[in-house]
């Protein structure tokens, strides 16, 4: 039996896969055309309060953890480093750019098993909830070592507004 006609058949299978990739992600591009710029690094970080290497795992609509966001290079994994600043949280990625989140715009860090495709023990990724213009993300990144992801989440707990407390406060 001939191998070469499966073969054939098989490739273009696979070509035809990919092109229906493609064409996805170019549409998603399209429809997430109205998120807003990403925001920009300050010239001067303060000392880092927590830095630990991982993979940034990608960006997703907050509570949709299907929805990637791809436009900025947000949907995309890379290996990255994950710095805590007084003003911010920088995710150095490799081959993808940096993303920097403002202080301000920080909403909320968890841990979970799994987001966007990345499945990991439990309580194995770091989520970080912010504000990109009107849109609230969550940003999953996976520490390379155990031990650094107790470190960066208390990094990032003190780093995030306590708006609960505020709210305490103002019924007195």
């Amino acid at each position: 039996m001939d191998k070469l006609p499966f073969l054939l058949i098989m490739l273009a299978l696979a070509a035809g896969v990919f092109a229906l990739l493609a064409v996805g992600w170019r549409n998603r591009l399209r429809r997430q055309a109205d998120v807003e710029p990403l925001p920009e690094i300050p010239a001067e970080l303060g000392a880092a309060l927590a830095v630990a290497d991982g993979q940034y795992v990608a960006s997703t609509t907050a509570g949709d953890w299907l929805d990637r966001i791809a436009v900025h290079n947000l949907g995309i994994r890379t290996n990255a480093e994950l710095s805590v600043h007084p003003e911010g949280v920088l995710f150095d990625r490799a081959g993808a750019g940096p993303v920097f989140i403002p202080a301000a715009r920080l909403t909320g860090v968890r841990q979970e098993s799994g987001m966007a495709g990345k499945f990991v023990e439990k309580d194995g990724l770091l989520v970080v909830s912010w504000m990109l213009g009107t849109r609230e993300l969550d940003s999953g990144f996976r520490t390379r070592h155990a031990g650094d992801k107790t470190l960066l989440l208390n990094a990032l707990q003190d780093l995030i507004p306590a708006a609960p407390q505020a709210n305490a406060d103002s019924g007195k």
